[in-house]
């Protein structure tokens, strides 16, 4: 893992590295609607957690979200056998279908997930590049957007220590340092 900047006040970390391995409270997946898995980093956070996480993923698919969790919305799990605490399942959206409502979307990602966090008085949550990759949000976008939400969430809520970003590849984390909306 590679630190390469913090934003408001050290509250916010961006780093270079696999999300699997983040020894936070709760790392967020970029999943499907379906919960069952898929590519990415969903395919990697269920390989490297378990079949713990797939279990009760079927769960909540069969009490409380029977057709799918819709894109924005945001639900919780254990993290398995990774060094995290729970895993917490977000559905970003697809870029290249629709229009304005996508970065709402985005953002709903981020505000829901950082919302479960506090619910369950967690103190540090690490996320990946929601929606970057199979579902082409482009990265400049993306980073105003996630980081306009968590600053935006951080400046009203205390409880969160450390709000991880991170990045599979330098290349993607030096995109978001150069397109990123943080004041400080």
């Amino acid at each position: 893992m590679e630190e390469l900047k913090k934003f408001l006040k050290g509250r916010v970390v961006v780093k270079v590295g696999d999300i699997t391995k983040e020894d936070a409270d709760a790392i967020v997946n970029a999943a499907n609607g379906s919960l069952m898995g898929g590519g990415g980093v969903d395919g990697a956070i269920h390989r490297a957690g378990g079949p713990d996480i797939l279990k009760e993923c079927k769960e909540i698919r069969k009490t409380k979200y029977p057709d799918g969790l819709p894109t924005g919305e945001a639900v919780i799990t254990t993290a398995g056998k990774m060094q995290a605490k729970y895993v917490i399942h977000t559905v970003g959206p697809v870029y290249g279908r629709g229009g304005k409502e996508k970065a709402e979307q985005l953002a709903a990602c981020y505000k829901n997930s950082l919302t479960l966090a506090r619910e369950k008085k967690l103190k540090t949550i690490a996320f990946p590049a929601i929606s970057t990759g199979v579902y082409g949000y482009p990265l400049e976008e993306a980073a105003r957007v996630s980081s306009r939400s968590l600053e935006e969430f951080l400046s009203k809520d205390s409880s969160l220590h450390e709000v991880r970003m991170v990045f599979f590849s330098r290349s993607d984390a030096e995109i978001f340092l150069k397109s990123h909306s943080f004041s400080s």
